[in-house]
């Protein structure tokens, strides 16, 4: 069959099959907060000015596939906003009636968001933050997780490590704040799974321009300097939130090594040369929507107005109470192009997916890896577990 009739086919048997399928107009909407940063070391990173409402463009798309036979219409509002002018966006966006958010911030920001939502009784879904305490202490019962955690991702780099034999790291980390948090969840990752950090250094961020053109000839020179007379190890873990160095680790390394991490192999959810499971099809889609491969923070808002798409057709609402109702409960799964369906976490909504690890030209490999096992799920080998979570806005 076609890959663009496989849609319309779903479409048509729930159709047949829906008893009771109502009217009703999904409002929602894509907050993006833009904040100033220093350019990508490499310009193939830099951010497209549609970046995560391309996604929404097509998670609108998808839903209307299925809400046409149904009487349901998706309409999806987009906005990027500075910093200061998100509160006052949100704001409008609530007076304008919608309820559904999906929010690319960072962690300060997305809670406060989520707060505010809260007092209209409106749905928050995280797109890209990866703090853990968002899904720890600091949960909130109307903040859904779509983007994964830190732990999550980092978990996922171990036990592909693990797999390999490679259990001796040289673990690497900037000295930015979130390159510092990240540095903590692999020395958590390393524990979770035997793995030892046998060198454990940091790699300070000294302003430099790291797109010069003598960056990387002083790359050259100053990363085998930085990185000699490390401890016997198996594999380079790279913690680089900031995008500074991890880059240039790959061929500059004193002791010839794989690279994990922010450079080398690195956990994404998603990215243009994936084609397993049927994935194909939505590059495709994805590609002639916008002439542009799909980027992670795309496919999350994608997903995320997926959810919203599924909780509307099955449950036959959009309230926002009654979305998250459902999104959370035994009832719901989605179909991820991931290789198995993807559910939440009902103890701090975090959306359990399996992780790609990407080289920068294919998938390498996904986790959770064969062998690591759950007693609920393997996807709950990636993060916190549910006897580790001090969440307790969804009890």
């Amino acid at each position: 069959m076609n890959n663009r009739l496989i849609p319309l086919f779903a479409a048509l048997i729930w159709c047949v099959s829906a008893v009771s399928a109502v009217a009703i107009d999904v409002k929602a909407a894509v907050l993006r907060i833009d904040y100033p940063t220093l350019l990508p070391i490499s310009r193939y990173d830099l951010k497209p000015d549609d970046l995560g409402f391309a996604g929404a463009v097509l998670g609108d798309e998808d839903n209307g596939t299925t809400g046409s036979f149904l009487g349901h219409t998706y309409e999806t509002a987009h906005l990027a906003v500075p910093p200061g002018q998100a509160d006052a966006a949100m704001d409008q966006l609530l007076a304008d009636g919608v309820d559904l958010f999906v929010v690319l911030a960072n962690a300060p920001d997305v809670l406060r968001l989520t707060d505010k939502a809260a007092e209209a009784g409106a749905l928050v879904f995280n797109a890209t933050a990866p703090d853990v305490d968002l899904r720890d202490a600091n949960c909130r019962r109307n903040l859904l997780h779509i983007a994964p955690s830190r732990a999550m991702n980092t978990d996922a780099v171990a036990q592909f490590a693990v797999w390999k034999k490679w259990r001796d790291w040289f673990l690497l980390a900037g000295s930015n704040p979130d390159d510092v948090k990240l540095a903590d969840a692999y020395r958590r990752s390393a524990t979770k799974f035997g793995a030892k950090v046998a060198e454990d250094r940091t790699f300070e961020d000294t302003g430099g321009s790291r797109r010069t053109d003598s960056g990387h000839v002083l790359v050259q020179r100053q990363l085998p300097l930085d990185t000699q007379g490390a401890r016997d190890h198996d594999v380079v873990i790279a913690a680089d939130e900031s995008d500074y160095f991890a880059r240039y680790l790959s061929y500059h390394l004193w002791t010839p090594r794989p690279v994990m991490g922010s450079g080398g192999l690195r956990p994404v959810t998603f990215h243009g040369a994936h084609e397993a499971w049927g994935a194909t099809q939505y590059q495709t889609r994805f590609e002639e929507l916008t002439g542009r491969y799909v980027r992670p923070e795309d496919y999350n808002v994608w997903l995320a107005l997926r959810v919203i798409g599924e909780a509307v057709t099955r449950a036959n609402t959009a309230d926002a109470d009654g979305v998250r109702d459902y999104a959370v409960s035994d009832a719901f799964e989605l179909a991820a192009f991931k290789g198995q369906k993807v559910t939440f976490r009902d103890w701090n909504g975090q959306l359990r997916q399996p992780i790609l690890l990407y080289d920068g030209s294919i998938t390498v490999s996904v986790s959770p890896q064969d062998g690591f096992l759950h007693q609920t799920s393997p996807l709950d080998t990636l993060g916190l577990d549910r006897a580790e979570s001090k969440c307790t806005a969804f009890e």
